[in-house]
């Protein structure tokens, strides 16, 4: 069985794997999109997934851990106990089982749920809760909502899960009849819970379509330390070695939660918002030392274990004196993202003759169609607000304090940054900002 790792590891390890992939499709242009609402939305797709489809699905979002078979894990499986082979062969039952006609729904269901599964969408439960709970220092709204073919029939069990696990409620449309007016009313939904700033996420749906999964995101924070706007002047910003472009860069000298990393040749910057519940945690190279953004070394030799090192308050210098200087910027991203899914090893949810979704419908003739996410991010003086949402289309199948000298932290030349819910570890958006919009 599959060893479930921890959720902000999870969080975390996917955040960078795609990020990862993202990159190499986008090599020199800025990135922005919310971890945390693909996760969740591919998440609440994964109460209806069984048997390898659930498996990979699992694995790419990192619910659960993959090991690679070695030659020594081949001979310890050799020499199993008889008593070994006989909980192999168990398990090896439970999963015939579970495709079993003759079985009562109930226990049915108990043997399709594989371990740690309750864990990963408790935790997003638990999230969902936090992070809607009203505060005076940020704003942070979540969202889910499903979108069904009014004559197509769900597992009632599978909306009973999404209901208790996303708060996602079942709306009733025509897709067959009426995909333009089940597609607006998506698109409607979408742009108030992101207040506006999310628009027209859906561009077009087909009359085959039988579910539309949407999760929605939006985060507006004050900065704990402002910058002032009487400082924020006109400044060069070096896109590569060769060229420059202006931006509006601000400026301030506050302190703040600093680091560098000698390895990767860079220093972290740490900012929090009001009630520091949040924060940006800002990756800047020292200097651009590739041919392209200077981004490449982060992009490729980032890890989990770097970050969380580099991020510990008990590893950074605490509250020093740091003269910062960071861009005002403004992105709207948009991603398709079933090829880098498929890329990522989520290959039979997307494959017509391979894909289990029984537990979504009892007709077990769905597959995903498409994964389209949607971000936006805005940086100023006062703070950062940010949205994002995630559809997933599904389709009936015919197819320390010592330096006295302040610290420099000047962001005038690519960086990588994210914005993190500290108690959690949960990274809600994340990005690279590299060229000037």
């Amino acid at each position: 069985m599959a060893a479930a790792n921890p959720p902000s590891e999870a969080n975390t390890m996917f955040f960078l794997a795609l990020f990862k992939k993202l990159s190499e499709e986008n090599t020199a242009g800025n990135i922005f999109f919310s971890p945390f609402s693909i996760s969740s939305a591919l998440a609440m797709v994964m109460l209806g997934a069984k048997a390898n489809t659930a498996t990979q699905m699992s694995e790419v979002l990192c619910f659960t851990k993959t090991k690679q078979p070695t030659e020594e894990n081949q001979t310890q499986m050799m020499m199993q106990s008889p008593m070994q082979m006989q909980i192999r062969t168990r398990e090896q039952m439970r999963i015939q089982l579970q495709h079993s006609s003759k079985l009562p729904l109930y226990l049915k269901k108990v043997l399709q749920r594989d371990d740690g599964e309750d864990d990963v969408h408790a935790h997003f439960q638990q999230l969902l809760t936090k992070f809607n709970k009203t505060s005076t220092g940020y704003t942070i709204s979540l969202a889910n909502r499903l979108y069904g073919e009014q004559t197509y029939t769900f597992d009632k069990g599978f909306l009973e899960e999404t209901r208790k696990y996303y708060q996602a409620e079942l709306e009733s449309v025509d897709f067959k009849n009426n995909a333009e007016a089940a597609r607006v009313n998506i698109n409607n939904w979408v742009e108030e819970k992101t207040q506006g700033k999310i628009k027209d996420l859906l561009k077009k749906l087909k009359n085959d379509t039988r579910m539309v999964l949407v999760n929605a995101i939006y985060f507006k924070g004050k900065w704990n330390q402002q910058f002032k706007e009487d400082l924020t002047v006109e400044a060069p910003f070096r896109v590569n070695k060769n060229d420059t472009k202006q931006v509006m860069m601000m400026h301030q000298d506050s302190k703040f939660n600093f680091n560098t990393i000698p390895e990767l040749n860079c220093q972290v910057l740490e900012m929090p918002y009001e009630g520091k519940d949040l924060s940006m945690l800002i990756f800047l190279p020292n200097e651009i030392e590739d041919d392209t953004t200077g981004l490449e070394k982060l992009e490729r030799e980032l890890t989990y274990d770097t970050i969380m090192k580099s991020t510990q308050p008990d590893k950074m210098e605490i509250d020093v004196e740091v003269q910062v200087g960071l861009p005002r910027f403004k992105m709207e991203v948009t991603y398709n993202l079933e090829e880098i899914l498929i890329s990522m090893g989520m290959v039979d949810a997307f494959d017509g003759d391979r894909s289990d979704f029984s537990g979504m419908s009892p007709a077990d003739d769905l597959a995903l169609s498409k994964v389209i996410h949607k971000a936006f991010v805005e940086v100023n003086e006062e703070g950062t607000e940010a949205a994002a949402a995630t559809a997933v289309i599904v389709v009936e199948i015919t197819s320390v304090r010592e330096p006295k000298v302040p610290k420099v932290f000047v962001a005038d030349h690519p960086f990588f940054f994210f914005i993190r819910h500290n108690p959690s570890k949960t990274i809600l958006f994340a990005g690279q900002y590299t060229t000037p919009e």
